[in-house]
């Protein structure tokens, strides 16, 4: 099958796809063969751009967030996962000190506000709050019987606030991301709930802006299954006609994905400026929310207890109404791709003489007017 354009798309969150991206190693990767390498978000088609959450743009790949692939995977959408990474961060749920809220244990008979983007395919956003709820609320033997929910109407739709300038960038600028929590934040602040939940160096903006404090930190549990949410794990996934028609260019994605990856580990500074580009926060916050295992972390894998990590979270979307129907997660999962990928990395090592494509250094940065 010949194909010209290959699509991307990706959520403003530290991945080694965006690195590879912003280092325009897919865009060399792929010119020789006149494939253009395109952002979803160059298309103003709005289809196209919606396949961000939808994955029915044929010959497109995505990393990011696990709630949207879940989604479609439920309702029959060709789309597979190739690959999974796991970057530790805080997922929180703050108050204000007035509202008398500390522990996890005085959310008891208090109102958690839960956001609620309705006329979207799925609700992300709502099942990140709901998930660090229930993790809150287990943590000291509490259910949602024992609290008020109360839904917080976002009157606007996730893909009407994509775009950036640049489209080599993720899914939203740092204006629309500065703004993503904004009527949660107002319900906090008019005393129409008592805590609300957020998660990564946005989290921590907020935090700082509101003069917040901490209730609960998801991360800080010791069970790994219980820190699931919808970046835990993020899902590298690609169309299964495109998988099944021309393996050989899923490979070849991921292989520069994982040389992305390795050349993180030593450039640590860079990566901080890569990711806080994408998530459009001062450099700062991103130190503070992922430390120095930021750069270590970007690999991409498919390990037993990630796979483990994704199914539990499909459990949960699914218990809470956020999906048609139930599938296998390990049908779903094909570990072709991320296998030859692994094997296209070792010959091009052994062919280089054990140097990667990734640049060693990059003076400019591919698309940094984020």
């Amino acid at each position: 099958m010949s194909i010209k354009t290959l699509w991307f798309t990706r959520c403003p969150v530290p991945t080694a796809f965006s690195i590879a991206i912003r280092l325009g190693c897919l865009d060399e990767e792929f010119s020789a063969d006149g494939i253009e390498f395109r952002s979803l978000l160059d298309s103003k088609d709005r289809e196209v751009r919606e396949s961000h959450f939808s994955h029915t743009q044929p010959n497109s790949f995505r990393h990011g967030g696990n709630a949207p692939p879940i989604w479609a995977r439920s309702v029959g959408h060709d789309v597979k996962i190739i690959g999974l990474s796991w970057n530790p961060y805080s997922n929180l749920v703050f108050s204000l000190p007035d509202r008398g809220i500390k522990t996890a244990t005085d959310l008891k008979g208090r109102r958690l506000g839960v956001p609620r983007w309705g006329s979207d395919s799925i609700d992300f956003s709502r099942s990140i709050a709901l998930q660090a709820y229930e993790t809150a609320l287990a943590s000291v033997g509490l259910t949602f019987k024992d609290v008020e929910l109360v839904d917080i109407v976002i009157g606007r739709r996730y893909i009407d606030q994509a775009g950036r300038p640049d489209k080599t960038g993720s899914l939203f600028n740092a204006k629309q991301g500065r703004g993503f929590h904004r009527e949660e934040i107002l319900a906090l602040i008019k005393g129409e709930v008592d805590v609300i939940a957020a998660g990564g160096p946005r989290a921590l903006d907020n935090i700082a802006f509101l003069g917040a404090n901490v209730v609960y930190d998801v991360a800080s549990n010791p069970n790994r299954l219980a820190q699931v949410n919808n970046g835990f794990p993020w899902t590298f996934t690609a169309n299964g006609s495109l998988i099944q028609e021309r393996p050989d260019l899923v490979s070849r994605v991921l292989a520069r994905v994982i040389e992305a990856a390795e050349w993180a580990k030593s450039h640590h500074s860079e990566v901080v400026r890569i990711v806080a580009l994408e998530q459009g926060v001062a450099e700062e916050f991103i130190e503070l929310t992922y430390g120095d295992r930021l750069s270590q972390e970007l690999g991409v894998n498919l390990s037993t207890e990630n796979v483990e990590a994704l199914r539990a979270r499909k459990d949960f979307l699914l218990r809470h109404g956020f999906l048609a129907g139930d599938f296998d997660v390990d049908a779903w999962v094909d570990h072709r791709p991320l296998a030859e990928a692994h094997r296209l990395v070792a010959e091009r090592r052994k062919a280089a003489g054990a140097t990667t494509k990734v640049p060693a250094s990059q003076p400019e940065l591919a698309g940094t007017n984020a």
